[in-house]
């Protein structure tokens, strides 16, 4: 067994101080062969006659403490999915027990239920993209390193930089609540663009599916996405990396980071800067990212840490080019910042508590000065009737989310009878501020919203079942009180050890509702023709999940399906009121429906090779639609761009110095529109098959070569309708560490 080496603001943040020497008690941490500490593993003490004299749960961050025997003991840490460690009892110093992790791993989350637990227990489906993934994937985007997830379908407008949006189980793209450590990145409605948020300096990221407003509050409707900024490893020596690629259309890539540990303190950041011109005139991308993290750890029990990151982008807008000539020199520009500051502390031996401030900005300039040519859409035998001429615009949108909040965690008990019985409870204060620029018309529309959110969540955890229930009531502004309740339940049917030839099996359940405040501009719109509605309702969602998961192949392998069921009610949508006049106002008229199931494998069948692998079953239907006169949107037609067949793959190789990843993915056929008035209308996206490589051969100790190949056969498809997608895209590259 190989040393662990621990970090000293892991042993100030233990869950139960004690002093060394205490020769009645053992104590010590679970952790995983790479040091990840491991929650809810049941620890047991054990006399010499074979007797268990005590037992407990690790918790959250793998700590126990438990009285034990003067005379010979011994400790045993146990775990679905790694294999059992004992060790003798020490009472001098604290205990490492080492679990031996499956082949195939197990994650550690947190988005899940705002506390650290094992993905297996928490009940609902989690996907998550460790620093391994994203190193492997070398994906500059977060939005494509989302593809490789079950029930995810996101949309880009053609090529790097374009508009990016996430759809998650039919929900729509302002379904999901975006966080960054814990601090809210959404823009006041739930509006979230992927479109130049960059991997860089993340260490992981969660994709929780299902509605969890029970915990995040509004937003969270169909989906909760965490990004976690890279902390330093338990090395405590200083590191870095940089990172260089070139290549297709004028592409560059560079990236620099470095971390490190000194007494209290520990830091880690990053820079990054990528510059393509894509394949279209005006289609040109440029964005730089700053991220870094500070943390300092004040005593033996509490923790300040300090987070801040800005993605500095712009990109042309050609428009929609398949069907005509690009628009020459209308652009966009978004330049989003979040700084925040979280205190962390262990206030007694079973209570935690954390406090945390932040503020997420975003300037957003939108601009289109020059008149180029009409022209008449076509493509193929689909011509609009008439010329489109330029549309002329300038607009400044600055938002401003304030955010506060506290949490408390309290052990209630913890022994093999009462199991481990954890209470959070929490309160979230949001200030939204906005400002919407119109340049031309030389308006300014000032818009301000404050919310609150408190929540209860009871979590109990035996050996082999886990359930989790709580409730939110929010106080909003604009719509004024809601309750949305969540629950779920994990529970292992059949527990085999680790060389089994069958596995265990895991069944796993939850249920929850959501809601989405409206956005400022359909609550505040002071134009006749979209006239915001302070009455407005919010949209609501109702999701339900079953899942299996089973391992199988000396836990080589597991196999995972889950059914769900979503109801999405109270949509907002824009109606006329006057059609004389063609004003239009904001109401709460469109209710819809996404059902299916997600399966995914995970194959890990010898140590240098791993598969993974996914397909989503989408069945969604518009019950009451949002525009009476447009036949994409009447009732009985699936939802919009949601595709009712897709999946992904992921196969990866490693051999000594070389490593190799090939990422697949599959989008069937969907519901689509033109939106240029074509006769005959487009109403159909085939879809498309993708595929990417990554290859990567280590000359040196610190020098490793790079080749990246995106869209490697060359597929050609618009995502969506009128958007050509980028072709074959060759960069390669060095990483050099230091």
């Amino acid at each position: 067994m190989r040393k662990i080496v621990l970090p000293l603001a892991f042993f100030s943040l233990l869950s139960v101080p004690r002093a060394a020497g205490s020769a009645d008690r053992v104590a010590g941490v679970i952790v995983d062969q790479s040091g990840q500490l491991l929650p809810r593993a049941f620890v047991r003490v054990i006399d010499a006659s074979g007797r268990d004299t005590a037992t407990a749960f690790s918790d959250e961050r793998g700590a126990f403490d438990l009285p034990a025997p003067e005379s010979a003991c011994r400790v045993e840490a146990s775990l679905v999915g790694f294999a059992t460690a004992t060790a003798p009892c020490s009472f001098q110093a604290p205990l490492t027990l080492v679990l031996s992790v499956s082949p195939v791993q197990e994650r550690v989350v947190v988005s899940a239920t705002r506390t650290e637990a094992l993905a297996g227990q928490v009940g609902a489906s989690v996907t998550t993209f460790t620093s391994d993934d994203i190193a492997r994937r070398r994906e500059p985007l977060v939005a494509n390193l989302l593809q490789s997830s079950p029930g995810v379908m996101v949309i880009g407008s053609g090529t790097p930089g374009g508009v990016t949006s996430l759809f998650v189980r039919g929900g729509e793209s302002n379904y999901n609540k975006v966080l960054l450590d814990g601090i809210p990145l959404n823009e006041p409605g739930g509006t979230f663009y992927f479109t130049n948020l960059t991997t860089t300096n993340l260490e992981r990221i969660e994709v929780v599916r299902g509605a969890q407003s029970a915990l995040f509050g509004s937003d969270a409707m169909s989906s909760v996405v965490q990004m976690f900024t890279k902390r330093p490893t338990t090395d405590a020596r200083p590191s870095g990396v940089a990172q260089f690629e070139a290549g297709s259309f004028d592409t560059f890539r560079g990236i620099a980071s470095a971390s490190g540990r000194s007494g209290r303190f520990d830091y880690s950041a990053g820079a990054a800067y990528i510059n393509t011109a894509n394949d279209a005139p005006n289609s040109d991308f440029e964005n730089t990212t700053l991220s870094g993290t500070l943390g300092a750890s004040l005593n033996q029990t509490a923790l300040l840490r300090f987070v801040g990151r800005a993605e500095l982008g712009q990109s042309g807008a050609p428009g929609q080019t398949a069907f005509g000539r690009p628009d020459l020199d209308a652009f966009g520009q978004r330049h989003d910042g979040t700084v925040g500051v979280t205190f962390d502390q262990q206030l007694t031996p079973k209570v935690h508590q954390r406090a945390i401030y932040a503020l997420a900005a975003s300037n957003q300039v939108s601009t289109d000065l020059k008149e180029d040519p009409p022209y008449t859409p076509r493509y193929g035998d689909h011509v609009a009737p008439f010329e489109y001429s330029d549309f002329l615009y300038d607009t400044h949108t600055s938002l401003r989310r304030h955010h506060l909040g506290y949490q408390a965690d309290i052990r209630l008990a913890n022994d093999a009878r009462h199991g481990d019985q954890l209470l959070t409870a929490l309160a979230d204060w949001d200030g939204e501020r906005a400002t919407l620029e119109d340049r031309l018309a030389g308006t300014a529309s000032p818009a301000s919203r404050d919310n609150a959110g408190f929540a209860l969540q009871h979590q109990a955890t035996w050996r082999r079942v886990s359930l989790a229930i709580g409730g939110r009531f929010e106080h909003n502004e604009s719509f004024g009180n809601a309750f949305v309740p969540r629950a779920s339940i994990s529970s292992v049917l059949h527990a085999a050890d680790t060389e089994s030839a069958l596995g265990a099996t895991t069944i796993h359940a939850a249920a929850g509702k959501g809601i989405k405040e409206p956005t400022l501009l359909q609550s505040f719109s002071p134009s006749p023709f979209f006239k915001g509605n302070p009455a407005l309702k919010p949209e609501r969602s109702r999701s339900v999940e079953v899942g299996i998961d089973q391992r199988f192949a000396a836990d080589r392998a597991r196999v995972s399906f889950v059914w769900f069921d979503n109801d999405y009610q109270d949509l907002i949508a824009l109606q006329t009121i006057d059609f004389t006049t063609f004003e239009a106002q904001y109401f709460n008229i469109g209710r819809s429906r996404a059902r299916g199931g997600e399966l995914t494998m995970d194959v890990a069948a010898t140590p240098q090779l791993r598969v993974r692998f996914g397909y989503t079953r989408l069945n969604s239907e518009v019950l009451e639609s949002t525009s009476e006169f447009s036949p994409l949107f009447k009732a009985g037609q699936p939802l919009l761009r949601r595709p009712k067949n897709s999946g992904f793959a992921d196969v990866s190789w490693s051999q000594g110095r070389f490593g190799a990843t090939l990422a697949g993915l599959f989008i069937g056929e969907y519901l689509d529109g033109d939106f240029s008035s074509l006769e005959p209308p487009l109403t159909e996206n085939p879809g498309y098959t993708r595929w990417d490589a990554r290859v990567s051969y280590q000359f040196a100790w610190k020098l490793t070569g790079l080749l990246s190949i995106d869209n490697l056969a060359n597929a050609n498809y618009m995502d969506p309708l009128g958007y050509p997608a980028l072709g074959r895209a060759v960069r390669a590259g060095v990483r050099v560490g230091f």
